[in-house]
């Protein structure tokens, strides 16, 4: 057993290499969409597997070669653009990823034990580039450590300029596809170009974006909640919600509405997040979540594009509309959130996303991603799918993760200041432990 929740050095026998396609790939200049290259994008998205039996690291590189020539902008290296430093594109020049591999003196039990939340240490697990800026890291960066048990943690940084969650996802299980199945063909192919998310010229914004603000001077006259989190020192937060958790959540929606998972658990979670702050009645909060806007365009989004195809939707309310134990008010916001996502108002949005002095406004949010749902936890890389997965690391920013071996339940997870945890868990176990006899799965 681990003495405490920080995890040991790792050791690595090598230097990282730079695995590059196996075969020569196209050589230009990747356009990226106004939503890939959003500021509020820019970043890695960091999963970390747990598996019970190591893979091999020849095969694991060979196999990443070889999904890389299909995937070849992800062994390019980002840019800013030549005519507009604010804008960045992809040169796939095939200089490659960054693979590592590393050895830790720990078991798969051990790590196991403290799988549920993050801390800091765990950053050793995803060798660190050393880099001027955001722009400089490579767009893929992978570390296999290998445990003492024979087991193996992977973890892997995707930038979120070129990727979104589906992507991140379509791209894992094509390595694995690659890797289990060398000799067929990807049951998905990649789409690469962005162009279906140009913006019109000229802009046309006809709707209104509640969850963008303009940089201004005048920016600092009102509350600022995402300075204060940022401001203390966080801690991160996990509870599991099963399939009779959300189901009882659902009936504190009065009178009876019907709605998903997301919506009644988005709601209780913003609902429990804002009660936490004791913020004053009548200052308004917004709830922005990633929904995915293949579909809504019309025409659809090309089957396999693997860029930013989401949005995130604004639902704005009064804290006292939304504090009340009637969950019905925060799940009607979301779904008028989620409705009025049609191609004209994404359109809009991707218009109005020309103008950079125009960000996401995180100032008074709860920001909600959803890793659910995306088959992240199916990844099988030959020694069977994964004992755990989720993100390396905790921040501010909440997210629904999947839970492995129980596709109904979803996993939350946020990172709160320290003066806020308690009341936060409470307010989010509240109501299920008396009356469901302390069977309640929420550590």
């Amino acid at each position: 057993m681990l003495e405490s929740p920080e995890l040991p050095d790792c050791f690595y026998q090598d230097k990282p290499t730079l695995i590059i396609p196996n075969i020569p790939t196209p050589k230009h200049s990747l356009y990226l969409s106004n939503l890939d290259d959003q500021k509020f994008l820019r970043f890695s998205i960091k999963y970390l597997y747990l598996y019970k039996q190591a893979a091999s690291l020849d095969i694991l590189k060979h196999s990443l070669s070889k999904v890389l020539v299909d995937y070849y902008p992800l062994a390019g290296r980002l840019r800013t653009c030549s005519l507009d430093d604010q804008k960045l594109e992809i040169d796939c020049n095939g200089e490659g990823a960054v693979f590592a591999n590393a050895f830790m003196d720990i078991t798969c039990d051990e790590f196991l034990e403290i799988s549920r939340k993050p801390n800091r240490s765990w950053r050793k697990l995803l060798y660190r580039v050393e880099a001027h800026s955001f722009v400089d890291i490579p767009p893929l960066v992978v570390q296999v450590t290998n445990l003492r048990c024979g087991g193996m943690i992977l973890c892997t940084a995707i930038n979120h300029c070129i990727c979104d969650g589906i992507g991140t996802s379509q791209f894992l299980h094509a390595w694995a596809h690659v890797t289990t199945k060398p000799t067929l063909d990807l049951p998905i192919l990649p789409f690469h170009s962005r162009h279906v998310l140009k913006p019109r010229d000229p802009p046309q914004v006809t709707h209104t974006h509640l969850g963008y603000t303009r940089n201004t001077l005048n920016n600092n006259a009102h509350v600022d909640i995402s300075h204060y989190l940022q401001s203390q020192p966080l801690v991160p937060t996990s509870l599991t919600f099963t399939q009779s958790h959300v189901l009882r959540l659902k009936r504190q929606c009065v009178p009876s509405l019907k709605c998903t998972t997301f919506e009644a658990l988005a709601s209780h979670t913003w609902r429990s997040w804002v009660r936490s702050l004791d913020l004053a009645p009548s200052f308004n909060v917004k709830l922005l979540f990633s929904v995915s806007v293949r579909k809504k365009l019309n025409p659809e989004m090309p089957q396999g594009y693997y860029g930013n195809g989401f949005v995130l939707a604004c639902a704005e309310t009064a804290v006292k509309d939304l504090v009340t134990p009637n969950l019905s008010h925060g799940v009607k916001l979301i779904q008028r959130a989620k409705s009025g996502l049609t191609d004209e108002h994404v359109r809009s949005m991707v218009d109005l996303l020309e103008d950079k002095n125009v960000k996401t406004d995180t100032s008074s949010s709860l920001v909600i991603s959803q890793w659910a749902k995306l088959g992240l936890e199916d990844l099988d890389l030959g020694e069977g799918k994964p004992l755990h997965m989720g993100p390396l690391t905790s921040d501010i920013y909440c997210l629904f993760l999947p839970v492995v071996g129980n596709f109904d339940a979803v996993r939350v997870q946020v990172s709160v200041p320290e003066c806020m945890v308690e009341k936060f868990e409470y307010y989010m176990k509240e109501g299920f432990v008396k009356e469901e006899n302390g069977d309640v799965k929420m550590v």
